[in-house]
């Protein structure tokens, strides 16, 4: 007989990440922010795999619904990272200046 419920140690695995995680991100410095944000798409990637096989997997209706509803939302999360990660890049571009017209470099 088990002294502890596998469902009790998940769900404190579960708060340690995140408490972990809120923590990691938190303390990124903003030049960094950019890949930070290029490696969770990464692991959204692995995630909608992981969803997908368990999906497939499953027998019951409800939890292929869940499986489903989990690959929707990795897929959700992983284009809507990319967007944001585009945007963080054009941040560092350099504008370029706008050319005098011909008229007005000769008024000098």
């Amino acid at each position: 007989m088990e002294m502890v419920d596998h469902t009790i140690i998940n769900l404190i695995i579960f708060v340690l990440a995140i408490y972990v995680g809120y923590h990691v991100v938190w303390t990124v410095t903003p030049a960094l922010h950019t890949p930070l944000m290029a490696v969770t798409n990464a692991i959204s990637a692995i995630v909608i795999v992981g969803a997908m096989l368990a999906a497939a997997l499953t027998s019951l209706p409800l939890a292929k619904a869940a499986g489903v509803l989990a690959v929707a939302l990795a897929a959700v999360n992983i284009f809507g990272g990319f967007l944001v990660t585009r945007r963080m890049l054009e941040m560092f571009k350099k504008k370029d200046k706008p050319a005098k017209p011909a008229s007005q470099a000769g008024e000098k």
